[in-house]
């Protein structure tokens, strides 16, 4: 209690209001998998600093942000696809873990000693590049190392082969050259030519005092597919010089070994992997596409994709407050599919839903269709339907923006066999595009049979968290009881009037219980305050019935 010692007038702000209770987010996913790369460039007192962001969660607003700092598309991992496919159908924000990244596929070429002095790289990472192959045809005398002082140039780029030098810079005796044939393997078997460079050589150029090799290209054609790095900038001209040969690309097993369970898992002290995401609190979605990625050559290991999984679904239920987005294994008919779940797997959570077949969408890499797991799709459309319905609204019936196809098209009696099981099917339909067919949690339990009630029941037991923290220490006695119900019924006031409350008055859709029934003195005495909270959430019309039949009129009904 304030004092009063002298005479006068005294002004107190006295806090007797409600204080309201505001709606978290439900939109936030997070994406775990391989990227092209993991890192940004900062400036950092005037200096350029390379950050590594492998195993740190980033939020990404947009495409072009996710780009920088993880590269583009790249084959041999779904995330980017994931991530693009989000923000195409709604999503408007996330989190990228890049837990493992893709490396460039590369091919040594050999001098005449049998050295390797120049490596074609792939400019593209992933395994796409290693279906490249290079062919080498010299012709005339390898260039002379010419000593004196050469045309100074501006570096290249990291990883960008150097600019034709200025007039001036020595170039051997000028017959000397080397023409590349880059080559991609066909799907079918055999090798298409994709592009050829002519005359290509090796010059020798001085910066800053310090001489080095470079590549130098006729007329600055340069080659797309590939870039040509020399091991040995100071060696001699004719020791890096190339002999005639064909090299094809590949990526070295051990910069990119397969993935295991606890690469996903990692480790909640060292915030890696899944465990990394428990200290971060807006995360509502959890979708993991790279699962299913394989090396080439390897087959998918399903015991891998079950404990991964597992992990997810146990992380999303002692977190209490997000829903994991799962795939099925790829290339399954609708009969696998429920041997997955049912047999296999087992599932039994209101915490996660599964989503059968996978979608087609054009990649950017090879120009051609391919088939990806749905779930960041699907993530962008629970986003999508969020911000434009609510969290009450089942995510379905919606169209899956960006797919041009699906792997396996379902039948309704094919649906019939996977819906019942928690399995939500993505179909085609006539004039109305490849929509979301299923709403269901992986839960036997009734009550959470469906995605929207568990997330609605996330959304307000997370609110009232957030919005009910001033309650804490303060005397547990009748009018702190009123204050509590009376914020909490102002809130659950507005759930029912945006429509995901079941009742035509509040008192049908809901009921708040904070008395000394639930708090008598023994409770109090060990410092708990109780609050029971009753909703009646609304559920999807899954089912749409309508019943004809002849009438007469005038007979009885």
């Amino acid at each position: 209690m304030p004092e009063y010692l002298s005479p006068g007038v005294y002004v107190e702000e006295i806090d007797r209001g409600p204080k309201p209770i505001e709606g978290v987010g439900t939109a936030m996913a997070v994406f775990i998998g391989f990227t092209e790369k993991a890192q940004t460039v900062e400036r950092v007192n005037g200096e350029t600093v390379t950050r590594d962001l492998l195993n740190k969660p980033q939020l990404i607003t947009n495409w072009s942000q996710f780009v920088e700092k993880f590269g583009g598309f790249v084959s041999g991992a779904y995330l980017p696809h994931a991530v693009y496919g989000y923000f195409s159908n709604g999503g408007t924000r996330c989190y990228v873990l890049s837990v493992k990244t893709i490396p460039k596929a590369q091919a040594a070429l050999l001098n005449n000693e049998g050295k390797p002095m120049l490596i074609a790289q792939a400019r593209q990472a992933g395994f796409d590049g290693a279906r490249l192959r290079v062919k080498v045809e010299t012709t005339g005398a390898p260039p002379v190392e010419k000593r004196g002082r050469a045309a100074k140039e501006s570096p290249a780029p990291e990883g960008q082969p150097a600019d034709a030098p200025a007039p001036g810079a020595p170039v051997g005796d000028g017959s000397a050259a080397f023409h590349l044939t880059i080559e991609r393997e066909r799907r079918g078997g055999g090798w298409k030519t994709e592009e050829v460079i002519r005359n290509a050589t090796l010059v020798e150029v001085e910066e800053n005092g310090v001489r080095r090799v470079a590549v130098s290209y006729a007329n600055n054609k340069r080659p797309t597919l590939i870039d040509l790095l020399i091991a040995d900038e100071s060696a001699p001209l004719a020791k890096v010089w190339p002999r005639e040969q064909q090299q094809s690309l590949s990526i070295d097993t051990r910069q990119l070994a397969p993935a295991t369970s606890s690469d996903f898992q990692g480790d909640v002290t060292e915030r890696t992997g899944i465990e990394a995401l428990e200290a971060i609190d807006d995360i509502t979605m959890v979708v993991v596409p790279d699962l299913m990625t394989t090396l080439p050559g390897q087959s998918l290991d399903l015991n891998m994709v079950k404990a991964v999984q597992t992990a997810i679904i146990a992380h999303c239920e002692r977190m209490g407050d997000r829903v994991a987005i799962l795939d099925t294994p790829p290339g399954l008919n609708p009969q696998q599919v429920k041997a997955w779940r049912m047999e296999a797997t087992g599932f039994d959570s209101s915490y996660a839903a599964m989503y059968y077949p996978w979608i087609e969408v054009m990649d950017p890499v090879t120009n051609q269709p391919i088939h990806v797991p749905p779930s960041g799709h699907i993530a962008g459309i629970w986003a999508r339907s969020d911000n434009t319905r609510g969290v009450h609204k089942a995510p379905a019936n919606e169209v899956v923006r960006g797919a041009t196809g699906l792997a396996y098209n379902c039948t309704k009696g094919e649906q019939d066999v996977l819906n019942p099981n928690g399995v939500n099917c993505i179909r085609a339909f006539p004039g109305m595009g490849i929509r979301v067919w299923g709403a269901r949690t992986l839960s036997s339990n009734p009550a959470w049979r469906y995605i929207n009630v568990r997330r609605l029941f996330n959304y307000v037991e997370k609110s009232i968290e957030r919005g009910t923290q001033w309650v804490v220490f303060e005397p547990n006695e009748p009018r702190l009881w009123a204050k509590v119900r009376r914020d909490v019924s102002a809130f659950l006031t507005t759930v029912w009037r945006g429509g995901a409350l079941f009742g035509l008055t509040p008192a049908e859709a809901f009921y708040v219980k904070c008395d000394a029934e639930l708090n008598p003195p023994e409770s109090r005495d060990l410092g708990r305050l109780v609050i029971e909270i009753g909703m009646a959430p609304v559920k999807p019309a899954e089912f749409v019935i309508f019943r004809v039949s002849q009438w007469q009129p005038g007979a009885e009904a």
